[in-house]
């Protein structure tokens, strides 16, 4: 597959998919077509066509049919006759917001470049990777906008971006720079979108489209937990095994908007970028701008298979090439086991005990620095709290690394507590608006982290905690979003800059940390899920999927999380019960056969745990290292959705590359009287393989197992005659191919 270039039109070609635009008339771009590959030739009669459409604003008056509105474009302009939402905006120096970019040249580049202040997509690896570059100019501003266009042909993804150069001898503003369009002709299409709140982050949530403007987006200078900027629209008609779909994400983790709108002749636009609500961009004479990019894939052979494609693109071309395809260690944390109280021999006592278990990593969160016994103080005190650690982290550290233990710590460089050593030293670093009253958040403020010498601050006490306990790990929290957004940095014309400028900051420290320390894992975090996007899995690529450890909520969050993000980015914990976010007890073996479809880890105090706990927690870790390749790295398929249907049953599936083995889990959410025959259809197996499926005595084809299903008897048991509740309840099946 290739990028094919003739008479002013471009052929994206990907292994299943094709997209198309070209040149217009007036100069600027058109979308042509996106979708299953079709043929390169010269010329697309039948996708050029157009018609004369009354009371609509022509081109020129010798071309009457030439009327933008009428017509889809690539990266659409506002106010020369498009009424519908521009892709960019531009305030020229005389105060006019008229831009006309218009073709001037191209260029093929084999791979794909990392952009160089943003994470990014990349092809280190060689993967057939081609990018189109297309240069667009307006004459009047003398700004110059090259589009990028990276294919990963075998994922069938492509990567847009845009890149804005001041030409001219005046500054100009930036008022809108989204990374990309699509224009799609008609609005057949259901919208998926992730939303939900801190505790039920990324519930899936399905509606038509219809006329108007529907959106989403985020202005917390963050993705939050309300929004992700990943969605995708679908076919009516298409679930999770068949049918068309086009996916959609963002490499951001500030402000941003995707945006679909469906017009009068039922065009669907759809738009993502940096949100423009909030934003501006002082674009001086010589400067560049870079947008975020944006990714897009187009599927017809269902979600799942939409998901699992873009999962891979991410793996081998967005996380760490060290950590894409490494085994990630399962955790103890002890947040949920201590909190705040705890000192080193309790700590040590719960690492010996984990260590018996079989767990690797030991992770101490929140409380050992300043003098932070509860959530009130000390944030930016990154010095080791003496009453709980009186020999130091370095000591501590050595403990746990003499057990054969990994160690790692909890951070949250991004926020200051106002009784902290560091806001008496600075207090110029906290954000705030000038004569405004502070907000507070969580007993909480944030940094201005557009500001370089609290990045330099930040990135010399990490650095220096990382040399001296020979960190392995850092859980890197981010608790509240931000309130009187302003920064005494930025002149008064740069502050629409601010939420931009500090998501930057925040990944100078990250690029920074990452590139100076290779072998520390990072696990991003913000309450949770409140950050849990692209741009943060570049430097992190795994994320603290949700504060809420509620098995049940759990399988709701993952599961809507498993459409834009594959298993190997969820941490995914059990923790005790009765569980501290929603108080339900559930049994733990559920609390495993949900965690185990992610990166694995404890959130409980171990030796406090009975001895039956125990036995079954080493059970449990040992199943998960046996088959963590499998769980981390395995083909997920989402098989029943807890969203739909009575809401009371959810189950999934992770298949080997080899197809020859496989993992599925089917729960229970409530259990009911006299069900009804249940079978369980797996997907992804070898039609023509036998099976040897846990449970059962006879190895099965794997087309039965697909089509016909496994048959998943009543759970209520019934034990020396008392009958023992069987809700949120879960079974796990492991399948082996068998030969002959």
């Amino acid at each position: 597959m290739a990028i094919f270039t003739q008479q002013d039109q471009f052929h994206l070609q990907m292994d299943h998919s094709s997209y198309l635009f070209h040149v217009m008339a007036n100069g600027e771009l058109g979308q042509l077509y996106y979708g299953p590959l079709i043929h390169n030739q010269a010329q697309y009669p039948e996708l050029t066509h157009r018609e004369i459409h009354g009371a609509m604003p022509a081109w020129k008056l010798d071309t009457p049919d030439f009327q933008p509105e009428a017509l889809k474009q690539e990266y659409a302009s506002f106010g020369k006759g498009d009424f519908r939402g521009p892709a960019y905006q531009i305030t020229a120096p005389d105060g006019s917001r008229i831009s006309e970019l218009q073709y001037q040249s191209y260029r093929i580049e084999n791979g794909k470049q990392r952009l160089a202040n943003l994470p990014s997509m990349f092809d280190d690896s060689q993967d057939d990777a081609q990018t189109l570059v297309v240069t667009l100019k307006d004459a009047v501003t003398q700004v110059t906008v090259e589009l990028n266009y990276t294919i990963f042909p075998h994922q069938d993804v492509l990567v847009r971006s845009a890149t804005f150069s001041n030409q001219g001898e005046q500054t100009v503003t930036l008022n809108r720079a989204l990374s990309g369009q699509l224009d799609l002709p008609d609005a057949d299409y259901d919208f998926l979108q992730f939303s939900g709140s801190w505790a039920r982050e990324r519930h899936a949530i399905r509606t038509p489209l219809r006329r108007g403007i529907q959106s989403i987006g985020s202005l917390r200078s963050a993705s939050s937990h309300q929004e992700n900027p990943g969605f995708i629209l679908a076919r009516p008609q298409t679930n999770d095994d068949q049918g068309s779909a086009y996916g959609f994400n963002l490499v951001y983790s500030g402000n941003f908007l995707d945006q679909i709108e469906v017009d009068q002749f039922d065009t669907t636009r759809v738009l993502l970028g940096i949100n423009p609500t909030e934003f501006g961009w002082q674009l001086t004479a010589g400067a560049q701008f870079q947008t975020p990019e944006a990714i897009l894939s187009y599927s017809d052979a269902g979600l799942n298979q939409l998901s699992q494609q873009m999962g891979a693109c991410y793996q081998h071309h967005l996380v760490n090439p060290q950590y894409a395809q490494k085994p990630r260690p399962i955790l103890i944390n002890n947040w949920e086991g201590t909190y705040f109280d705890f000192n080193e021999t309790k700590l040590i006592a719960m690492a010996r005990q984990a260590k018996d278990l079989g767990i690797e990593l030991f992770v101490l969160d929140d409380g050992w620095f300043g003098k932070r016994n509860d959530d009130t103080t000390s944030l930016g005190d990154w010095d080791v709290n003496p009453q709980k650690l009186p020999q130091g982290m370095a000591h501590l550290a050595q403990q746990i690394h003499d057990l054969g233990m990994q160690f790692g710590l909890w951070y949250e460089p991004e926020m200051i507590s106002l009784a902290s050593q560091l806001y008496r030293d600075h207090p110029d670093w906290v954000i705030k608006t000038p004569q405004r009253q502070m907000t507070p958040g969580r007993n909480q403020f944030v940094l201005d982290m557009t500001n370089p010498d609290v990045v330099d601050f930040l990135y010399a006490k990490m650095s220096a905690m990382i040399d001296d306990a020979h960190l392995d790990y850092i859980k890197w929290d981010m608790n509240r979003n931000i309130t009187e957004a302003y920064s005494p940095t930025l002149s008064t014309d740069q502050q629409l800059e601010f939420s931009h400028r500090y998501i930057l900051g925040v990944y100078q420290l990250y690029a920074r940390l990452t590139h100076d320390f290779p072998q520390v894992l990072f696990e991003s975090c913000a309450s949770g899920g409140g950050r849990f996007d692209l741009g943060m899995m570049y430097y992190a690529p795994q994320a603290w999927t949700s504060d809420d450890t509620d098995a049940i909520e759990r399988l709701r969050i993952q599961f809507g999380t498993s459409y834009a993000y594959p298993q190997a980015m969820m941490g995914a914990h059990v923790s005790a019960v009765p569980n501290d976010q929603t108080g339900r007890i559930t049994p733990i073996e559920t609390r495993a056969a949900v965690a185990y479809f992610g990166d694995l880890g404890y959130e409980l105090d171990v030796t406090r745990c009975s001895a039956a706990e125990k036995a079954q927690i080493k059970r449990q870790v040992a199943f998960y290292k046996h088959h963590r390749e499998l769980f981390q790295q395995g083909t997920f398929y989402r098989l029943d959705n807890p969203f739909t249907g009575d809401r009371n049953v959810g189950s999934w599936l992770v298949v080997s590359a080899d197809k020859r083995h496989a993992i599925a889990a089917r729960y229970q959410i409530l259990n009911q009287p006299n069900p009804r025959y249940s079978q369980l259809k797996l997907r992804g197996l070898l039609p023509s393989q036998r099976y040897v499926v846990s449970g059962r005595q006879q190895p099965l084809y794997g087309d039965e197992l697909m089509h016909a299903g496994v048959f998943i008897p009543s759970l209520l048991q019934t034990t020396m005659g008392v009958e023992e509740s069987a809700d949120f309840s879960a079974q796990v099946l492991v399948l082996d191919a068998v030969d002959d």
